[in-house]
């Protein structure tokens, strides 16, 4: 296994500054509220990942190899997507006040972004981690699908092959831990889904709170416009989203033997689709 401090120091696999923005085609995007609202949202996130960044590395403070991936690999390359996703919103929407709805967002979810929300192990922190990089790797793979515009196909998929990569960083991590912390089957699966269950995450729902309230100045923002993007995410899902993928990638650090996981693949599979289509 090749350290992941060093590689941590190499360059960034790609850089925002090769992006042709010039070539945006904004009247293919200007219109559409959705996908404004989906790349503000995730443009917030994202270009926040230092703030809990540092809780990862007070989390694993002693294990050097780990925290150095963290400060010099995973923090760069999570920080380019948001400033990539926050360059695409001001070229297409340019009429959004994106630092200010920031602020906005960053004033809320700095109170809410702490060291008790990780999981009681190293290890089953690495196991909620692979659960979040399934979540982004799938939700970018399913943006650059249903992009209608060749600039964000570009920087969508760039990022889910970040976010692929990351998830492969993190299971290393935790197979690591896995082996000098022996956490039962049954405990790593209570973690799986605890952190899959959480479809409102609180980064999301404030993210999308603030969009909200810097594009409708006049408006009260209640919770049924929170669930109305939602239900828009989903129709995009039923069409784009990488089940077998993210399914996989959900399952793998139960360890399950190769024919025990062709049987549960298939109707796991199913029953993604099936939650997605509610």
């Amino acid at each position: 296994m090749t350290n992941r401090a060093a590689e941590g120091q190499r360059e960034l696999p790609w850089s925002m500054d090769a992006i042709r923005y010039c070539d945006l085609a904004s009247e293919v995007v200007e219109d559409d509220e959705l996908l404004f609202q989906i790349v503000a949202s995730a443009s917030f996130v994202e270009i926040t990942s230092d703030l809990y960044t540092e809780n990862l590395i007070e989390y694993f403070r002693g294990d050097p190899e780990l925290v150095d991936w963290l400060r010099y690999h995973w923090e760069p390359e999570e920080l380019q997507h948001g400033a990539a996703l926050k360059r695409y919103v001001e070229v297409a929407w340019p009429e959004f006040d994106w630092r200010r709805a920031y602020q906005g967002f960053f004033a809320e979810y700095s109170h809410c972004c702490s060291l008790e929300n990780l999981a009681p192990t190293r290890a089953l922190e690495m196991v909620a981690r692979c659960v979040v990089e399934t979540g982004t790797a799938s939700f970018y793979r399913m943006l650059a699908e249903a992009a209608p515009e060749p600039v964000l196909h570009e920087i969508a998929s760039n990022i889910a092959a970040d976010e692929v990569r990351h998830y492969k960083n993190f299971y290393y991590f935790f197979r690591r831990y896995r082996d000098s912390e022996s956490p039962r089957r049954t405990s790593v699966l209570r973690t799986l889904w605890d952190r899959a269950q959480e479809v409102d995450a609180e980064d999301a729902y404030i993210a999308f709170k603030h969009v909200f309230l810097a594009s409708n100045p006049d408006s009260d923002f209640h919770p049924a416009d929170y669930e109305a993007f939602r239900s828009g995410v989903r129709r995009i899902g039923r069409a784009y989203f990488p089940y077998g993928m993210a399914l996989k990638m959900f399952l793998k650090p139960l360890g399950l033997a190769p024919v025990i996981g062709r049987v549960v693949l298939p109707p796991a599979t199913m029953a993604t689709r099936l939650l997605l289509l509610r």
